[in-house]
């Protein structure tokens, strides 16, 4: 059975220096550039936001980073302006790999909705078009990396196996935000959806 590895928004924004820096978050490049040979299709995420996105602080007058407002589609975390489109802070980490990738699915695009999963908008109803380009060719098992562990990495593998594809984390090449406990919720989280935690 093909797997196909999900590397998820190995963007400059989100590793150290940058608008939104995961601890640690360029340490998962080595080990994802190590085992992109092992699949035999690599797909890349990418965090692609226009300036006036809901989800930045910035703008909501009076707003705080890492507050939340209630948009919608349910809460959302209010982040720093990050991975705007056409910025350096929205490129890939410049020594990931990316000539490896079969497909570059960008995320987030829409100014009034927030996309953490690389398969549906945050409403869990508009589709990014990533399960069809899976299931046309034949892919049924699919392994999670990269940033972050806790958001974007989780709400891909929860939807991935909703969607039934069996999904599992590598987790020495994920690096988290750890927002409040965000972390330990997002593995229990994992575990209840069918997530297997490598």
């Amino acid at each position: 059975m093909t797997e196909a590895l999900i590397v998820i928004d190995v963007q400059k924004d989100f590793c150290p220096g940058g608008a939104l820096a995961v601890t640690d978050g360029d340490a998962v490049v080595g080990p994802i550039n190590a085992m992109m040979g092992d699949f035999e299709t690599v797909v890349l995420t990418q965090d692609w936001h226009p300036a006036d996105h809901s989800s930045f602080a910035g703008n909501h007058p009076g707003a705080q980073p890492f507050g939340t407002v209630d948009m919608p589609y349910g809460p959302q975390v209010l982040w720093p302006a990050h991975c705007v489109i056409g910025t350096d802070g929205a490129a890939f980490h410049p020594d990931l790999h990316v000539d490896r990738a079969d497909l570059v699915i960008r995320k987030g695009f829409r100014s009034g909705i927030d996309s953490y999963s690389a398969f549906f908008e945050n409403d869990h109803e508009t589709p990014t078009g990533l399960a069809g380009y899976l299931r046309e060719r034949g892919i049924s098992k699919l392994a999670f990396v990269g940033l972050a562990h806790d958001f974007c990495v989780a709400w891909s593998a929860m939807d991935a196996a909703r969607l039934g594809f069996h999904a599992r984390v590598i987790e020495n090449a994920c690096r988290a935000i750890d927002l409040d406990g965000s972390l330990a919720a997002a593995r229990d989280a994992m575990r209840k959806a069918g997530v297997a935690l490598d």
